[in-house]
C-alpha cells in the first residue's frame, strides 16, 4: 500500500516563510482537491445509487470514523436533519472515543477494532443500513472492523480514503479513493484530505435527499423554521411558488410549518 498520506510535504521550512508565502503554499495545494474528487465521481455515483433505494425502505446511513474524519462524519450528519426535514435517525455519525472525542481527542480510541461493531448493533443495525468508513490512510483499526463486520453480515460497506489500495477499501463493496497528494504539513490530513472528505459528505447526502424529494426546484422546501432567516426564506419560496403575499405566505408558513406542507395544502386544496 502506498500511503501518500504520511508522505513528505511538497514544501519545506515552513517556519522560515512569511505569511503570504504559507498562505499561497496552502492554497496552491488545496487546488489539487477537486481534480481528486472528480476522478472519484463514479464510485461516488455507485454508492449512492445503492444507498438510494435502501433509505426508501426504511435503511439509515451510518459514517464511521475517528479524528477529523469521524467529526467531519457528525457534522454531515448533524446537518441533515434541519436542512431536509428528516430525522436524526436517517443519517447518523459515529466517531471513535464517542461524543467527547468531537472536541477532544480520546487517545488510543481508534485502535480498537471491535467497539466499532458493539455500537452499531446498540443502534440495530440491519441489512437495509449502509455503513461508510471514512479514514484518510485508510488503515484505521476502528472504521476498518466497523466495515469488516457489516459487509460479513450482509450490509452494503463504502469508505473514503487518500490513499489507495488500502486495507480500508479491501473490505468494502465500493471505495471512494480521493488522492490528493501530500499534505502541505506533512501527515496533517485535516488539510487536504479533510476537504476532500467533506466535499464527497455533502455530495452524497445532497443527492441522496435530492432523490428522495427534498428538494423542489433548488430549494429545501422541507427545512426546519429555526431562526428567523429561514422563516424569511421559507416565505420568499412560497411568495414566488404561488404568488401569495409576503404576509399571507409568511402566515401559512408558520402555520404549517414548512414550505412543503404549504405546497401540499394548496395542491390538495386545487385537485
Amino acid at each position: 500500500m502506498v500511503n501518500i498520506t504520511e508522505s513528505k510535504s511538497n514544501y519545506d521550512n515552513l517556519e522560515k516563510m512569511s505569511v503570504r508565502e504559507l498562505l499561497e503554499g496552502i492554497h496552491n495545494e488545496d487546488k489539487k482537491v477537486l481534480p481528486a474528487v472528480e476522478k472519484a465521481i463514479p464510485q461516488i455515483e455507485k454508492l449512492v445509487t445503492e444507498i438510494v433505494p435502501r433509505v426508501k425502505k426504511g435503511g439509515r446511513l451510518f459514517y464511521i470514523g475517528a479524528g477529523t474524519s469521524g467529526r467531519l462524519g457528525i457534522l454531515d450528519a448533524s446537518e441533515i436533519p434541519p436542512t431536509y426535514g428528516v430525522g436524526y435517525e436517517l443519517v447518523i455519525g459515529i466517531i471513535a472515543g464517542g461524543d467527547q472525542a468531537i472536541r477532544k481527542a480520546v487517545e488510543s480510541a481508534e485502535d480498537d477494532e471491535n467497539l466499532s461493531w458493539q455500537i452499531l448493533k446498540e443502534h440495530n443495525i440491519n441489512d437495509l443500513d449502509t455503513v461508510v468508513g471514512i479514514a484518510a490512510s485508510g488503515r484505521t483499526p476502528y472504521v476498518i472492523g466497523a466495515v469488516k463486520n457489516a459487509r460479513k453480515n450482509g450490509i452494503l460497506t463504502g469508505c473514503i480514503t487518500s490513499n489507495p489500495g488500502t486495507v480500508l477499501a479491501q473490505n468494502v463493496d465500493i471505495p471512494i479513493e480521493a488522492i490528493v497528494g501530500p499534505e502541505f504539513v506533512t501527515g496533517s490530513t485535516r488539510m487536504k484530505s479533510g476537504t476532500a472528505q467533506k466535499l464527497i459528505l455533502n455530495m452524497i447526502t445532497t443527492t441522496l435527499m435530492i432523490q428522495l424529494g427534498r428538494v423542489k426546484g433548488n430549494k429545501m422546501i422541507n427545512m426546519q423554521l429555526t431562526n428567523q432567516k429561514l422563516i424569511e426564506r421559507g416565505t420568499k419560496m412560497i411568495m414566488e411558488e404561488l404568488g401569495y403575499t409576503e404576509s399571507k405566505a409568511k402566515r401559512l408558513l408558520l402555520l404549517h410549518g414548512s414550505v412543503q406542507k404549504v405546497l401540499d395544502e394548496f395542491n390538495g386544496a386545487n385537485l
